[in-house]
């Protein structure tokens, strides 16, 4: 068992509809350690590679985002759910549905951030559908630059996204990878 297993294990919580709460380390009350944890490892698993940008969706993905782009030297760029008075010129848009949420959202990217010159690892908290995941891919091809891999801390290894997204040909690496989850025993498995 990694790292994020065993905080998982210890602090996760099983919900009912298949619902992994991990809100007391990832994505409400951030635990930067364990942030600097997966960061490193990444920089690990996607060695060789030329990363030039980090690309995550608000809210949850950021916080790791920059904890990882600090052991990649690149600077983050993160898809807004939202057009503001501040976000001017042209934008790459995508349409995504969320799991977590039940809903759809625009996501934006100003075209200032991102070019055909980048080469982009994705790195987002969760994967179960892979909606999120397609959409950043879409905004990515749309500015004529790379994806180079993919990062997610938890995959839900019962759902397609990660199926999906491995048979695009990405390389994508999840820390932890969730096979199964009972709600009412509180049991997760994880796949080896």
């Amino acid at each position: 068992m990694n790292f994020l297993e065993e905080k998982i294990v210890k602090e996760g919580i099983v919900k009912e509809g298949n619902v992994l709460k991990v809100d007391s380390f990832l994505n409400h009350q951030m635990d930067i350690d364990l942030f600097n944890e997966m960061g490193k490892e990444w920089k690990k698993r996607f060695e060789g590679k030329n990363i030039t940008k980090i690309l995550t969706i608000e809210a949850s993905g950021i916080g790791i985002a920059c904890i990882t782009a600090q052991h990649f030297g690149v600077p983050v760029v993160f898809a807004k759910k939202s057009k503001s008075i501040n976000l001017e010129g042209d934008m790459y848009t995508a349409e995504v549905e969320s799991f977590t949420h039940k809903n759809k959202n625009q996501v934006i990217v100003s075209k200032k951030f991102l070019n055909e010159s980048d080469h982009v690892l994705l790195i987002d908290d969760f994967l179960a559908n892979g909606c999120a995941l397609q959409g950043l891919i879409q905004i990515v091809h749309a500015a004529g630059a790379t994806v180079e891999g993919i990062g997610i801390a938890v995959e839900k290894g019962f759902q397609t996204g990660g199926r999906i997204i491995r048979n695009l040909g990405y390389q994508l690496e999840s820390l932890a990878i969730v096979e199964a989850m009972d709600w009412e025993t509180g049991n997760i498995t994880f796949r080896q």
